[in-house]
């Protein structure tokens, strides 16, 4: 039985990170995600029901269109075999309908919200807002008893950074907020640990990147939160309970 739920958690998980490649494409430019169908970007031309099968037609295309033959970035499959893989590890690593319904929206929102963050310097409202309603929606009807921990984690982790916003508009956003009181809602304790690991990442890889640039440049260099907080939070959703116990467990 558990084979078949990660067989299935794998193919679905496939299409919707096809999907996803969609809203990262599409959303940040104000396109529709359901109008004009999957097409070229280069030719424009529709692309066949049996070009559109997620990972494996990159494969058998060569990674090029099958009308005007022009490259089509291997981004397309890796996401697509990204959301598989987490898809799959959140079936494996949760327990229960709430963790892993949870888990799986983890998935679903912060895969796009990396990329289009990472490329566009921006955490859409119409990805994190409708997220938080359903996140609450979920928690509140699979597993009522433990929403308000949710409810105070997520609380507790936006006013966190929305501190951090306020004492530091240029380091961060209000787009990191709201993401991070969403993990809360998402995560509830194992948020601390996410966190932890998206400011320490965060650092180390600004520090690295400042250092690289030109002196005259430092002062404009900007890098993204938001894949680190997606980074922080898919850590979090797998180990995050384990780390929080090892911690407890120190203190005593």
């Amino acid at each position: 039985m558990i084979a078949a739920e990660l067989a299935i958690a794998v193919v679905l998980g496939a299409v919707v990170g096809s999907f996803l490649n969609v809203v990262a494409h599409r959303l940040p430019r104000g396109e529709s995600l359901v109008t004009p169908g999957s097409h070229c970007p280069g030719c424009s031309s529709p692309v066949k029901p049996y070009d559109n099968v997620p990972v494996l037609a990159w494969i058998w295309l060569r990674g090029r269109c099958r009308a005007c033959r022009a490259r089509i970035s291997p981004r397309y499959p890796l996401v697509e075999a990204a959301t598989a893989a987490l898809c799959a590890a959140a079936v494996a690593t949760q327990s229960g309908a709430a963790h892993i319904t949870l888990g799986l929206l983890a998935v679903l929102v912060l895969v796009p919200v990396a990329l289009i963050d990472l490329s566009h310097h921006l955490i859409p409202n119409r990805i994190t807002a409708p997220a938080a309603v359903l996140a609450l929606a979920l928690g509140s009807a699979l597993d009522p008893s433990g929403e308000p921990a949710r409810l105070i984690a997520a609380g507790a982790a936006g006013g966190f950074f929305l501190l951090a916003a306020i004492a530091s508009p240029r380091g961060m956003g209000m787009g990191d907020v709201k993401l991070a009181g969403l993990l809360g809602l998402l995560l509830g304790s194992s948020v601390a640990p996410a966190l932890l690991i998206a400011l320490v990442s965060g650092v180390l890889v600004g520090a690295v990147v400042v250092a690289r640039r030109d002196p005259s440049e430092r002062r404009a260099t900007g890098v993204p939160f938001g894949p680190f907080l997606a980074l922080g939070g898919l850590a979090a959703l797998f180990c995050g309970h384990a780390i929080v116990s090892a911690y407890l467990h120190h203190l005593t």
